[in-house]
């Protein structure tokens, strides 16, 4: 989730494509936010980590 988020948002800013850019931050963001839940000790549907 990590690595399509930040691949869209590279590609939403080289091709100045507004909804490619939101959808790849708010990836980004969500994809981060539950690494960082996984890495605190509370695992979601049962993954640690989510790239």
């Amino acid at each position: 989730m990590i690595i399509l988020g930040a691949i869209l948002l590279v590609i939403g800013l080289l091709a100045n494509i507004g909804i490619l850019t939101t959808i790849g931050g708010i990836l980004l963001v969500v994809g981060l936010i539950l690494t960082l839940l996984g890495a605190v000790g509370r695992p979601i549907a049962g993954r640690r980590t989510f790239y």
